[in-house]
Parts: C-alpha cells; sequence; structure tokens
C-alpha cells in the first residue's frame, strides 16, 4: 500500500515589532501532515460526466484541504485495467477509485443493486434510499468485506436504451444481437435471445465501428455524442429500461481512510456530496443540450420501445431480479432493503415528478 506522504510542514506566527510595541508571545508551531493520494478510474481520460467529475473530485479534495489532500488522477489503463481498479485499490496499489458498482458483480451480486436495477429507482430516488433508507449501510457492508468504504458521487441521471442497427419492433428483435450492454441489463437481453457483451467504455465506440457489436448501450445523449457512436447505428432508443438512475462512486481502501485526521476523513465525504449534486447536474443540462445537437445536426431517429417490447423487458426483468437476490443472504437484504422503497417511491411518484412531468406534455 502506498504510505502517506509524512513530510511535515509548519506555520509560525511572524512578530511584528514596532517602537513601543510589546513583543507577541509567539504561537505555537502546528504541524499538518500532507497525503498523497493515487486514485484510478474506470473512465477514459477526460470522458464527460464520469471522467471529468472523476477530475473534479480531487480538486475539490486539494481545494478544502489546502493541499494537505494531494489525489493524482490515473485514467482507465494508465496505472491499471479499468476493470482491476476494485482489486488496485482493496490491496493497495491505489488509494481510491472513481467507478460504477456493477462493474464488480463478479465479487458481489449486490453490486447490481447500488449502479441500478431495470425499472428501478431513478437518480433521486436511489440517493434517498441511500441516505436515509439504510442503503449506505448496506452498501458498507458490502464493500467493508473487501477492506473498502464507498461514497455516493452522483448519477447520469436515466440512461438511453442505447444504439441499434436494426429496429426493435418485437421482442424476437433481440434475437441474435450481439449488444453492449453492462449490468442486470445484460442478463435480461440475453433472455430474449441477445448475446450480451461487456466491454470498458473506452472500447465502445471501435467495437461498434468495427461490427464487433451490432449495438451498444453507453450513456445517454452527452457521452454518446462525444464518442461518436452516431456514426455507426442507426436507431437510437430512449430511455433505458435497465438504468434509471445509476449509481457513481469513489472507493476508498479503508485502511487508507482510517489514516486520516477526522477532519480531513470529513472532507472526503463532504467533497462526495458536492461532486454527487454536482455530476447529477451535469449530466441533466449536457444530455438536454447533447439531444438537441444529435437530431438537428445529425439527423438521429430517437425512438422509443414498443409498449408490448417494454412490457416483456418488464417481465423479464423482474424475474432476473428476483432470482439474483436469493444469491446470498446479504444480497437478499440489500435486495429486500431496495424493493421495499422503490414500492414506497412508486407510490408517490404521480404525486410528484411524475405528474408534473405528464403535465408538462399537455398542449
Amino acid at each position: 500500500m502506498p504510505r502517506p506522504d509524512r513530510r511535515r510542514f509548519l506555520k509560525t506566527a511572524g512578530l511584528g515589532l514596532a517602537a513601543g510595541a510589546t513583543v507577541p508571545l509567539a504561537r505555537p508551531a502546528v504541524a499538518q501532515e500532507r497525503f498523497e493520494l493515487k486514485m484510478v478510474t474506470t473512465w477514459p481520460k477526460n470522458a464527460p460526466g464520469v471522467g471529468v467529475n472523476a477530475e473534479r473530485y480531487a480538486d475539490r479534495l486539494r481545494a478544502l484541504s489546502g493541499g494537505r489532500l494531494d489525489v493524482k488522477v490515473f485514467a482507465a489503463g494508465e496505472l491499471v485495467p479499468p476493470f482491476e481498479a476494485f482489486d488496485a485499490v482493496a490491496s493497495g496499489t491505489a488509494d481510491l477509485a472513481h467507478s460504477t458498482p456493477y462493474y464488480w458483480v463478479g465479487k458481489s451480486p449486490a453490486m447490481n443493486w447500488f449502479t441500478g436495477v431495470p425499472f428501478g429507482m431513478t437518480a433521486v430516488e436511489f440517493f434517498s434510499w441511500l441516505r436515509f433508507g439504510g442503503g449506505q449501510a448496506l452498501w458498507d457492508e458490502v464493500y467493508g468485506g473487501f477492506g473498502l468504504k464507498p461514497f455516493y458521487v452522483g448519477s447520469s441521471g436515466t440512461q438511453a436504451g442505447g444504439w441499434f442497427n436494426r429496429k426493435i419492433e418485437t421482442v424476437d428483435d433481440f434475437n441474435g444481437l450481439k449488444f453492449r450492454v453492462a449490468g442486470l441489463g445484460g442478463e435480461v437481453m440475453r433472455r430474449l435471445g441477445a448475446a450480451p457483451v461487456m466491454m470498458p467504455p473506452g472500447e465502445i465506440t471501435q467495437a461498434l465501428a468495427s461490427g464487433t457489436v451490432d449495438g451498444a448501450d453507453w450513456v445517454g445523449p452527452w457521452n454518446d455524442l462525444a464518442f461518436g457512436l452516431y456514426r455507426f447505428a442507426k436507431y437510437y432508443y430512449m430511455p433505458g429500461f435497465h438504468e434509471p438512475g445509476p449509481g457513481l462512486e469513489v472507493i476508498f481502501n479503508q485502511k487508507v481512510l482510517d489514516s486520516l485526521p477526522d477532519d480531513l476523513k470529513a472532507m472526503v465525504a463532504t467533497a462526495a456530496d458536492a461532486t454527487a449534486i454536482e455530476t447529477l447536474g451535469d449530466f441533466t443540462y449536457h444530455n438536454a443540450v447533447s439531444l438537441k445537437v444529435l437530431i438537428e445536426e445529425h439527423g438521429v431517429e430517437v425512438l422509443t420501445f414498443p409498449d408490448p417490447v417494454v412490457q416483456r423487458l418488464k417481465e423479464v426483468s423482474e424475474e432476473v431480479v428476483q432470482e439474483l437476490a436469493g444469491a446470498d443472504p446479504l444480497t437478499q437484504r440489500v435486495a429486500d432493503s431496495y424493493a421495499d422503497f422503490l414500492a414506497q417511491a412508486n407510490e408517490y411518484a404521480p404525486y410528484g415528478e411524475q405528474g408534473i412531468l405528464t403535465w408538462r406534455q399537455l398542449d
């Protein structure tokens, strides 16, 4: 594990002397430790939303701590391959990482619930569950088994359904479709005949361009525009059924976090909260702007899945979630807690955001 930089610096009070002035007592020297931390990410450098906000988190920690927390950011592949970020932090090769939990489902199926569940919580609902519904304590328990501490750092909001090289008019159109997708949505599509393909974000554009995949899910209009996915698939489906409010994370090596003074630990948490708000705002604004560009400047055809397809996706999603929830006792507790608040949020939705969004569409 990288050792924190133990160099110390002293702040000493200068003595202002003037004629006839008494000499003030010197202030005691204050020693402060400076910590140099390595942060790995699963994102290409400066990727919109994800890579950018990873950098902003590091910048915020430096600013809040007055430089006592100096975080060096390594984009995907610069220090470790993208899908090895979790192990890098657990082993001490890195001190923290910026990523999303469902990349680590090989460690525990419970990870799925901390990124997102098909037809599950929106970004605001998910954060509400984490902060006030017991979700964070369960997340801490899951990651604690690996010597890690997770912090929520925002969401992209509801993601797009993805790019397809043929229209999806019936569920039969999924048959044989090689589709880049992550998380539980991939298993749902597999059960409908598709061939889900998992790959790091930095490989998506080339895979779509080369025909390695027939379609791809990435994030939404902002990222998809930046990655140029519109050049290689004709049909863009929105919204996505599989990630209604996916969570982003910063994960710390618990020993590294424990080594920090209490004020710096508080700054780690405060920076996460601030980044969470900024990240969701960043995506919400730029997705709206970018969708207009995709349609008006690039002639993208935006479609929605037909209702019978959505109904079948929902049925299969429920089967997948129920089966996976029983994988082990901890995953079951996570799934039950998530489902309990989702049911409450669903009852409230028509009286809240769902209601006003419906009204806004009236002529």
